[in-house]
């Protein structure tokens, strides 16, 4: 059976967070919009309706009412520290993140206020960095979290684009896979693939691949916006850069299976420049998760900075690789090991207050909306619901009341046979006699009390420093961590209109592309590293720009 829709204005394929916003930019310039998807309607959004809802704002009310000075400079600093610029095909992702936090300081916050998006009033602190004013991370608090966490940032567009549905101004297919861009005489004139059999899979559950028919569509403008490659490890493993050593032979999944990074293939083929490929962001905080919705599911521990971290064999992480501090840096360091986990030794104090859990459904009070949960789960004394779940269900976990029962349990944990026990015994008593005093030359502890000095941290991140033998503490708990894929940091090469390059740095007619297909942006806004809060935006940024163009 060959199946052929009609042909639109715009053809979008993907409909994550870049896809939704780049139909709602196009059907507001009046233009007729195809959405196509490889998965069944129950996925629409995208990885980003599993997020956290982090989003990177620029001087926002949110940061002056915490006390928090920031700047377009500051942050310029920091996004160039941290990117580390140092390519040729670098020239459109430097422009891409110059037009980004211009956007970050300006209309954003305005711009998805006007479509009912609220923010937690809390801004987080993440990848503080910790090397010097000019080196990488932030260096104020720039985390806010959206107030209905993935979905809730899903949510306007994906009613938008549902609501324009439904006036017949835009045709969603789901279970279509691209296998092919249409070229014609040098441009892009649609896509072409197999139609997939109906499948009645929950979100985010994997899907079957079986075909069942075939499509071409035919378009003015073809986007794609079909995310990156975390969800299939084959390609993780290929594109795994020397500087980091060699690839994890185990790694849990932060994404969903259908982020394969199948259509990079299909665009280069059409003529894309693919750039950057090496350039990826995975967490070392990685939990396997008890209760799992896709293939390897692993959530990731958004940590505070008090948690003792260990390598596999029990050795301390060296300044400044402490908890939340520089995710790149350590996973680096950490490929050195020969080891594929690491170690957080900790106490229930510290988990009750400084462990967050990714993800949407992991945060049901911030998900929901739930004001009531929300103070019981955050301000109550204990972990939140979700984390007592894996402290009481996680395969990772070790909860012991003393640190000798601790010690035998980490031992016979499966890669514990790695430890020097002796020496986790040293660094933990060497850390508690630390905290005797007010004064201390152990670099983590300083920046802990440090921190809490900042408000926010204060108030729902940062335990009070302790011994994590003190009693008061509560018991003793170890956790086993794992790499967790998550994002790309290149993709197609385009200008700042969304518009795919080629190999010659000409635009290729008919072709864009955004969100993680984009390396969010010009095919790696990033550079090598993230400063959190920035793919979100850089999916809302770059599908804006692409929709505009391609409608234009």
């Amino acid at each position: 059976m060959t199946t052929t829709p009609p042909s639109a204005d715009v053809l979008i394929i993907g409909w994550g967070l870049a896809g939704l916003v780049a139909a709602c930019e196009a059907l507001d310039a009046g233009r007729r919009v195809i959405l196509i998807d490889q998965e069944p309607r129950t996925n629409l959004g995208g990885q980003a309706w599993w997020s956290f809802g982090g989003l990177f704002f620029i001087d926002s009310p949110e940061q002056r009412r915490m006390g928090i000075r920031d700047s377009v400079e500051l942050a310029t600093q920091d996004w160039f520290g941290s990117a580390g610029f140092d390519r040729p095909e670098d020239e459109w992702p430097r422009r891409w993140a110059e037009a980004y936090l211009q956007f970050a300081a300006g209309e954003k916050r305005a711009w998805l206020r006007e479509r009912g998006v609220g923010f937690f009033p809390v801004v987080g602190w993440a990848e503080r960095g910790g090397y010097g004013a000019i080196g990488p991370g932030n260096s104020v608090p720039r985390f806010h979290i959206t107030w209905g966490t993935g979905p809730g940032i899903v949510a306007p567009f994906a009613a938008r684009v549902e609501q324009a549905e439904r006036e017949g101004r835009i045709t969603i297919l789901p279970r279509h896979r691209v296998t092919d861009l249409v070229v014609t005489d040098g441009a892009v004139t649609g896509a072409r693939g197999s139609v997939l059999a109906a499948s009645g899979e929950a979100r985010g559950v994997e899907s079957s691949r079986e075909a069942v028919g075939e499509f071409e569509i035919h378009a003015g403008a073809t986007i794609v916006s079909s995310g990156g490659i975390g969800g299939n490890h084959d390609l993780v493993r290929a594109a795994w850069p020397a500087r980091l050593g060699t690839p994890p032979a185990h790694m849990l999944t932060g994404v969903p299976a259908y982020v394969d990074g199948s259509m990079h293939a299909v665009s280069a083929s059409a003529g894309a420049r693919l750039i950057n490929g090496d350039r990826m962001w995975h967490y070392v905080e990685g939990i396997t998760n008890w209760d799992p919705v896709w293939p390897s599911h692993g959530i990731r521990i958004l940590p505070g900075p008090s948690s003792l971290w260990l390598d596999a064999t029990g050795a301390r992480l060296p300044v400044p690789l402490f908890p939340g501090f520089d995710t790149l840096g350590t996973l680096e360091h950490l490929r050195t090991t020969g080891y594929d986990h690491s170690w957080f030794v900790t106490s229930r104090q510290i988990v009750e207050k400084e462990f967050a859990l990714s993800g949407s459904e992991q945060n049901p009070d911030l998900t929901g909306k739930d004001v009531g949960l929300l103070l019981k789960s955050r301000l109550a004394k204990g972990p939140t619901g979700p984390v007592q779940s894996f402290l009481d269900e996680g395969v990772d976990f070790i909860v012991e009341n003393d640190l000798e029962s601790l010690l035998e349990q980490m031992r016979r944990h499966p890669g514990g046979e790695s430890l020097d026990i002796d020496n986790v015994r040293r660094e933990v008593q060497a850390r508690d006699r630390e905290m005797d005093n007010d004064f201390t030359k152990d670099a983590q502890i300083g920046m802990l009390r440090s921190m809490r000095g900042y408000r926010g941290d204060k108030l729902i991140r940062t335990a009070a420093p302790h011994r994590l033998q003190d009693s008061a503490a509560g018991p003793l708990v170890a956790v086993k961590l794992h790499v967790l894929t998550r994002k790309s940091l290149g993709g197609i090469n385009t200008d700042l209109d969304g518009r795919a390059l080629g190999a010659d740095g000409a635009v290729i007619p008919g072709l864009f592309a955004a969100g993680e297909a984009s390396g969010f942006g010009g095919g790696g806004v990033h550079g090598y590293r993230a400063l959190e809060g920035t793919f979100l935006g850089g999916c809302l940024f770059s599908g804006r720009q692409a929709g505009r163009a391609a409608a234009r």
